[in-house]
């Protein structure tokens, strides 16, 4: 490779952390047989925010669904190019959390699912970067604000169930905000990834390890934030709410110690954490609780009885 075609490369690692980029959305509740609301409400900083409401008659019990980093509320359309190259050929089968909010539904519970600024249907903001869940976390602040605002929701008994970026925006949104998450009775937070650690294992899987520091450099160049700024760990003290968290151990874009800091940092006395063994696929991880629910219905039903 030569010195013009690493400039490339290098580039491209960096604004690919830098901005989101939007999905579509491929299906809609009804594809499951679910009855839903469109809604739409601002971030706590005035961005629009896209979201669907799933009620569940005669329910008194509300999750709070929020997605990965370049998915949105129906999943990730890696089936289809070119989603289905992003993340390596050990991701490329379609994610469809409808169907998970089809088990939460049938279980009792009503579903709220949003799409990040620059996610989704959800409007652009902050010039289309993504800094390390700065700007996220105001979303799920707003999010929470909205269900206080709306008198069908305001008395249910809340929990979240927050994958990857929506668990590192929920982390810092605790952090930043501890009081609009005083109604959380819970915390379900998959797949926690620091965008560091996943930057040092792509460069080293791409043969490239040794320009981490200047992916870094070039990253904060557009962002004016280092890549450090995200670990997770660095939020996760202020987290106290009860809180489950799983990976897949030999998940290729990560490693199984980013996931063990997080869980030894994250605050609250009642914690659980537990791997996904025999598979290098993160989406086995995103593909989980639709698979086998029985331990994150579990913990949501012992917090939120």
């Amino acid at each position: 490779m030569n010195t013009e075609e690493l400039d490339t490369v290098l580039d491209s690692f960096a604004t690919g952390l830098a901005y989101s980029s939007r999905s579509p959305l491929l299906r809609d509740p009804a594809g499951e047989g679910l009855f839903y609301e469109d809604i739409s409400y601002p971030s706590s900083d005035g961005t629009p925010l896209e979201a669907w409401f799933i009620p569940r008659e005669g329910s008194t019990k509300l999750i709070v669904a929020m997605h990965a980093f370049g998915f949105n509320r129906y999943g990730f359309p890696s089936h289809v190019e070119p989603w289905k190259s992003a993340f390596g050929p050990h991701n490329d089968s379609e994610i469809n959390f409808i169907r998970d909010y089809r088990i939460l539904h049938d279980n009792g519970y009503n579903v709220l699912a949003f799409d990040f600024r620059n996610s989704g249907l959800s409007g652009a903001a902050n010039g289309n970067l993504q800094s390390n869940t700065r700007f996220e976390a105001r979303d799920v602040i707003g999010t929470l604000a909205y269900v206080k605002s709306r008198p069908d929701l305001a008395a249910m008994t809340l929990g979240l169930f927050a994958r990857c970026m929506g668990a590192n925006a929920s982390f810092r949104a605790i952090d930043s905000d501890p009081e609009a998450f005083a109604d959380v009775r819970c915390l379900v937070a998959p797949l926690l990834l620091s965008p560091l650690v996943f930057l040092e294992t792509q460069l080293e899987r791409a043969g490239l390890g040794e320009h981490l520091d200047e992916v870094n450099r070039r990253f904060r160049l557009l962002t004016s934030t280092s890549l450090g700024e995200g670990t997770t760990s660095r939020w996760a003290p202020s987290v106290t709410m009860p809180t489950l968290t799983y990976g897949v151990r030999d998940d290729v874009l990560t490693r199984p110690s980013d996931l063990e800091e997080a869980f030894a940092a994250i605050g609250a006395k009642e914690k659980s954490m537990f791997w996904i063994e025999g598979t290098p696929r993160r989406w086995d991880g995103y593909q989980w609780f639709q698979r086998h629910p029985e331990r994150i219905l579990e913990w949501f039903e012992s917090h939120m009885s």
